[in-house]
């Protein structure tokens, strides 16, 4: 991951804020300026801290406050990447939780009684709050906020991978971003061909799986047979949050290059009887780790099932994006003990030779050995530090309530599906009556459901 916030992202916020703020243009007119380096250098320091108390502090002006976040916001975009990271360091070290004052009210909290116990409570969760989450707060409430603040969580992920101090910082604004997009606030919405040129081309630019290679491929991936959804939030009207490309297809889909190809005619959609979930993308990098794609896929489902009754399958088409990096990491030992290892093992070095997949002869010897790797890798290779499934994929279905229900040899032949995953995509299918009891074993026991198919591949 980059180490510094997206062009495209920390460009597009500040473009939106200097729009957005200009009802509170004639009050930033009469407050002092906010003037920094880009580097924010030492001698910015004083300057800086004055600032962001005179933010924290409860003068009872909202307005003044909100107008000075405003300018503070507005100055950390200006900023370098340097100058942000230095920035960022101070918020998380300089207003971080006071010790001492955790420390006392715990010890007026212990010796209070009656009445002043409920005060002193208080006052102890006060104190527990670091105070800028105050400041955080004010900058949620400014016109185009949120993202901001989702912008700003991004660069913190990226830079915590080597500031690891920056971590705490980074937790406080997951928390507060997890309060704020709530799944009872998400808008589901349909995007399709006739949807703003901007969301299309965020549609291109987010797209994580199957990359969208022109104008002509996005508009075949929102034909008469195709869906796509994506769920939003009010104050990110503009921003999809995470969205799902549907293809409505007879029976279960076995290839991704025949399930895009442009040329393929269209179907009947009174004819489909499957709706494949062939690629799910987070497009908020801000947002990583706050789940929204269990609930999209529900609301999607139940969508689906009330436009065309005809669905009787609910599956997708998924990659295996950790299996050949795990399949490279095992040694001979390893690999000897594993359903079809040791006929992996036969095939000389190297063992998936440049363009193995386009000679009949080469691939054929490989499918079986791959085939039950791949069964093994998704069904019983677990995280080391809980019992789920090592793949991320796997691990997102799984928890959803699906079950693994076919591989698929030579699904995607692109150079990503062949590095990734040897070319083998999954079926993972959404049997509506067995969802929630299958998540549920999954989620509190680790118990996979698997089909025959999967299971015969995992025998010896």
């Amino acid at each position: 991951m980059a180490t510094q916030l997206p062009t495209r992202f920390l460009g597009d916020t500040l473009y939106h804020l200097k729009t957005v703020w200009r009802d509170i243009a004639n009050l930033r007119r009469s407050l002092p300026q906010l003037k920094l380096h880009p580097d924010l250098n030492q001698e910015d320091t004083s300057n800086l801290c004055q600032w962001i108390d005179s933010c924290l502090v409860n003068s009872g002006d909202l307005v003044a406050a909100r107008a000075r976040a405003a300018i503070l916001a507005e100055a950390y975009l200006a900023l370098s990447d340097t100058g942000r990271k230095r920035l960022l360091i101070l918020l998380n070290d300089r207003y971080d939780i006071d010790r001492q004052k955790v420390e006392t009210a715990i010890e007026h909290w212990r010796s209070a009684t009656g009445p002043e116990q409920d005060k002193y409570r208080q006052s102890l969760r006060e104190t527990l709050d670091p105070p800028r989450l105050k400041l955080l707060t004010q900058f949620n409430e400014l016109p185009e906020g949120v993202k901001f603040l989702v912008d700003m969580r991004a660069e913190l992920i990226a830079l915590k991978l080597s500031e690891t101090r920056l971590a705490a910082l980074e937790a406080d604004l997951k928390r507060l971003l997890m309060s704020w997009f709530d799944i009872g606030l998400l808008q589901l919405e349909e995007i399709n061909w006739n949807s703003s040129a901007q969301l299309l081309e965020k549609l291109i630019a987010y797209e994580a799986v199957h990359a969208i290679q022109s104008w002509d491929d996005l508009k075949n991936r929102l034909a008469s047979d195709r869906r796509c959804f994506a769920f939003f939030h009010p104050n990110m009207p503009a921003e999809p949050l995470i969205f799902v490309e549907v293809a409505l297809v007879q029976g279960l889909a076995d290839n991704v290059q025949a399930l895009l190809d442009e040329t393929a005619p269209i179907i009947e959609i009174q004819q489909a009887d499957t709706a494949i979930f062939y690629s799910i993308s987070n497009a908020q990098n801000g947002l990583a780790g706050i789940s929204f794609g269990n609930f999209l896929i529900k609301r999607v489902v139940a969508v689906l099932q009330r436009d065309f009754p005809a669905l009787k399958q609910f599956a997708t088409l998924s990659p295996m994006p950790g299996f050949c990096r795990w399949l490279n990491q095992l040694d001979d030992t390893q690999l000897a003990t594993l359903p079809g290892g040791a006929s992996w093992l036969q095939l000389p070095q190297p063992r998936l030779p440049q363009d193995w997949h386009l000679d009949a002869t080469l691939a054929h010897r490989r499918q079986q050995p791959l085939s039950q790797l791949a069964a093994h890798y998704l069904s019983q290779e677990k995280h080391r530090h809980h019992h789920h499934a090592l793949d991320p994929v796997t691990r997102f279905h799984l928890s959803n309530g699906a079950q693994i229900k076919r591989l698929n040899w030579l699904a995607d032949t692109s150079n990503k599906g062949l590095k990734e995953s040897a070319g083998l995509m999954v079926n993972y299918i959404y049997d509506l009556s067995h969802i929630e009891s299958n998540s549920q074993a999954y989620t509190e026991q680790g118990r996979i459901a698997l089909s025959a198919q999967i299971n015969s591949l995992l025998k010896q």
